[in-house]
């Protein structure tokens, strides 16, 4: 997926539908020349509605779809009958959306399902028509009620990604190289900083036709949480993983340094990130023999798994997988 087409926040202006008018009509016919009232209730006004799509990745349909209208509701006619109500207004969004009030910032819900839907502006409610007034000391209102204003309400929808398992490591660390060796994905690969503008996912094949869905998350810097480098722009997307995987190459100055910057960035910006299950691989072990590999176990933290592995040469990513797949079951 190219860098244009990702989008993952928009702002939309939402207008549901306003409620149709209840009406004060009454009974009339060639025998019944003044009949009772009889005038039915408005229809309900539109609603706006978010529905989950596991065929949407991106919210890029949604960019230039600023102003969101919902249709009005009927009026109420004689013989009670209700007017009809108006047409909700359903938006297709990838698993992982998440609305927000523009104005307060405030987390209203969630997609997380396939054909899940929650409405993110109701419509108004249609008026009551006279029939539901008359009483033993009215028995002829000639009143009813209008319907209700809809709601415009700007509203901000924000894609985070989800998939069982997140890449975590800074830029360089060999990430997209593992994801395009162990799924079907394709993404930019180059030798130099960010090479990752965009979180790209893919589906790891295991054993016995199962699979779990991987996420390569642009490389993290020190100071991301404060909008260094790409900063939150894409941190927030680990917060939807299942289980971290932290990568750092074996050739780095400093194994145990460099894990422990990569937690404390994720704990700056949300603390809830320590308490996923996470796993640190060593990339790039091609490089190293034995000896190296033991002289290296001082520097791994002590209270998380790792494994050495190398994309390139294919080593080690069958036992990968394996510690995934339990981690990401155990954490089920």
């Amino acid at each position: 997926m190219s860098d244009k087409n990702f989008i993952d926040y928009v702002k939309i202006c939402c207008r549901s539908g306003k409620g149709g008018a209840g009406s004060a009509h009454f009974h009339r016919s060639r025998i019944n020349a003044r009949g009772g009232p009889d005038g039915g209730d408005g229809g309900r006004g539109g609603h706006i509605i978010l529905r989950g799509n596991t065929q949407l990745w991106t919210l890029l349909h949604l960019k230039y779809k600023k102003h969101v209208i919902a249709g009005d509701g009927g009026v109420g006619s004689g013989d009670t009958s209700s007017g009809a109500n108006g047409e909700d207004v359903i938006l297709d969004v990838p698993l992982g959306t998440v609305a927000r009030d523009a104005e307060t910032g405030e987390i209203e819900f969630e997609i997380t399902e396939e054909g899940q839907t929650k409405i993110l502006a109701k419509g108004g409610l249609g008026g009551r028509g006279n029939d539901h007034f008359k009483s033993p000391t009215n028995q002829s209102p000639q009143y009813a009620q209008p319907g209700m204003e809809g709601k415009e309400i700007w509203k901000i929808l924000e894609l985070k990604v989800l998939a069982d398992v997140g890449l975590v490591g800074f830029p360089n660390a060999g990430k997209s190289t593992l994801l395009s060796v162990i799924t079907a994905a394709k993404p930019k690969i180059a030798n130099y900083e960010f090479t990752t503008l965009v979180p790209n996912l893919g589906i790891v094949k295991y054993r016995d036709y199962r699979s779990f869905v991987m996420a390569d998350i642009p490389g993290i810097i020190e100071n991301a949480h404060k909008g260094k480098g790409l900063g939150v722009r894409f941190l927030k997307h680990i917060e939807r993983n299942a289980t971290l995987l932290f990568l750092i190459p074996a050739d780095s100055d400093n194994i145990k340094k460099e894990y422990e910057i990569l937690l404390n960035e994720l704990a700056q910006y949300n603390p809830e990130l320590i308490d996923k299950p996470r796993i640190l691989a060593i990339s790039k072990s091609d490089l190293l023999d034995d000896e190296l590999k033991e002289m290296l176990l001082p520097e791994l933290p002590p209270d998380v798994p790792y494994i050495f592995m190398s994309s390139v040469a294919e080593q080690g990513l069958v036992e990968l997988k394996d510690m995934l797949w339990k981690t990401i079951n155990e954490s089920r």
